[in-house]
């Protein structure tokens, strides 16, 4: 087998594996080895940790790009398209600042569910200080300074790829981003997409949604002050290898257009 970062191609999931957990996080227990970053735990759910890694720039403080994925575990695309792109660029994470959450919901992900292993979806609860999951998380990215964020997902209803973006510029950054990965998965035909004006598979948020019950991860990342956020969403009734191929496209068109060196 090919060491990490090796091949130009993304290796392909088996898809016996698509929720397993333990698996996955062992792979990036060993990336993180082989590239000198340093893994945490933040807490530990039902016998399985929650890790985040944090490469050897950030460590140093240097502003970091963040990404994270596995927010809800019926969405294993985004997870494993996350390790599938850290391991092709293997060299990126021992030179540049990354901060990454490889999965927030290891149960929700072995169990193939949204919701995590009390039946709460987090993905509205990173405001929550004394939640068992986003609290950690909290304690672990206040204070660190972020270029950008990328939040991975995927959606049940989607007929294409789209994405969400937050950004304190006034030019988006989507449209070009969503246009190198469409080679892969074509974008979103809809113009509304969860109540939300899209075009071309984008979504510019402009204010802070008020109807929400809690707090998403990016809209949370945004507040804290990271500049621009994007959460990307693959299709999750498509062919599993092609949404995880989208999902590394995704994350190396947005580090480009971010400006991540």
């Amino acid at each position: 087998m090919a060491k990490p970062g090796h091949s130009q191609r993304v290796k392909l999931l088996p898809h016996h594996r698509a929720h397993d957990a333990r698996h996955l996080i062992q792979r990036w227990r060993m990336l993180a080895r082989e590239t000198g970053c340093k893994v945490r735990t933040l807490c530990t759910v039902d016998g399985l940790p929650v890790i985040v890694i944090e490469s050897a720039a950030a460590q140093s403080g240097a502003p970091a790009a963040y990404l994270s994925s596995g927010v809800h575990g019926d969405e294993p695309g985004s997870a494993w398209g996350l390790l599938m792109w850290a391991e092709k660029h293997a060299r990126e994470l021992k030179s540049g600042s990354f901060l990454i959450a490889p999965c927030l919901n290891p149960v929700g992900l072995t169990l193939n569910t949204r919701a995590d292993h009390r039946g709460i979806d987090i993905n509205r609860r990173f405001h929550d200080a004394e939640d068992a999951i986003c609290g950690p998380w909290q304690r672990w990215i206040t204070g660190k300074a972020m270029r950008f964020g990328l939040c991975l997902h995927e959606d049940y209803d989607a007929q294409g790829i789209y994405l969400y973006e937050l950004n304190h510029a006034r030019q988006t950054k989507g449209h070009d981003v969503i246009d190198k990965c469409s080679r892969v998965i074509a974008p979103d035909p809809r113009t509304n997409i969860d109540g939300q004006r899209a075009r071309g598979g984008v979504i510019r948020r402009r204010t802070m949604p008020t109807h929400l019950p809690g707090m998403p991860e990016a809209i949370e990342l945004h507040v804290r002050g990271c500049p621009v956020t994007m959460t990307f969403e693959t299709p999750s009734e498509f062919d599993l290898d092609r949404r995880v191929r989208a999902q590394v496209r995704f994350i190396e068109a947005a580090v480009e257009a971010l400006g991540e060196s």
